[in-house]
């Protein structure tokens, strides 16, 4: 692979989404966001919240936005170009299919990353300006997750962008894999909680009888997996999520492993997306 032809595509992606304000956009709500989450717990406390607090504010919001915010941005950059017949023209010069796939995964993640880093960074900012006591690493893990969780989405969404003949079905797609991952999966790991723990149990908080394998089963979700990471490094995060249930994670429910697992769906993806455009007529 040539880093030059990889780095003009990359280059590509993020003026056009400059161009399209995307990153402007994004940074702003973002930050927004953020702040407003942080600043209307004050009616429920005494001044701000602390950004562990406002972090477990955050996590159903970043939750849904983040994955349709990666899908929206990756959907069309295959079969977008393909369409508008600039594929053709790029594959005619010796460019590989491989550096086309990397150079655009590498442009649009930039795109999310200062997107991420910006938005959230900002605010982390003006939160710790107006808080006592900051636990910057609890908000640095937050955000290497969220951003983490972000490239999952955009590779599964270059990984569509080769799979469908049309853009219009691609977004369809990307619409559809949002609803599995945020609605459909989740009320699936709902319904069989409740089959193994009972009713009854789940409402008294009882999760001893919870098997280790039924956490194992939830990790197939990379936002359970972002969840888990959260909730295993920043405890208000956890209290939010679990209530008033106390849940004990099984050994395995390590950071480390958890980062893992969100990385390796991100190699995994990109590789389908490499695979399935090798073969795709152009």
């Amino acid at each position: 692979m040539k880093a030059q032809v990889m780095f003009s595509i990359a280059k590509k992606e993020i003026l056009d989404n400059i161009r399209n304000k995307w990153i402007i956009i994004l940074s702003i709500i973002f930050a927004l966001l953020t702040i407003v989450v942080s600043y209307f717990g004050s009616l429920f406390s005494q001044g701000w919240q602390d950004l562990g607090l406002t972090i477990a504010g955050m996590l159903s919001l970043v939750e849904f936005l983040i994955p349709i915010i990666a899908l929206m941005l990756g959907y069309a950059a295959i079969i977008g170009e393909i369409e508008r017949g600039s594929m053709s023209s790029l594959l005619a010069l010796p460019t590989l299919r491989l550096e086309v796939v990397v150079g655009k995964f590498i442009g649009l993640a930039c795109v999310l990353t200062v997107t991420i880093c910006v938005g959230f960074g900002v605010a982390g900012v003006i939160i710790a300006a107006m808080v006592t006591e900051v636990n910057y690493v609890e908000y640095l893990v937050f955000i290497v997750a969220t951003l983490l969780l972000g490239l999952v989405f955009l590779s599964l969404a270059l990984f569509f962008s080769t799979v469908f003949k049309k853009r219009s079905t691609a977004m369809g797609g990307a619409v559809l894999l949002w609803f599995v991952f945020n609605m459909i999966l989740p009320i699936i790991m709902s319904g069989l909680l409740v089959s193994i723990v009972g009713l009854e149990n789940l409402v008294k908080g009882d999760m001893s009888m919870v098997p280790s394998w039924y956490y194992g089963v939830q990790l197939i979700n990379p936002i359970s997996v972002y969840a888990g990471i959260i909730s295993t490094v920043i405890e208000p995060a956890s209290m939010m999520s679990q209530g008033e249930i106390p849940v004990t994670y099984p050994d395995f429910y390590t950071p480390p492993f958890l980062f893992s697992l969100l990385v390796l769906w991100i190699v995994v993806c990109l590789a389908l997306a490499y695979w399935r455009f090798s073969r795709k007529d152009i």
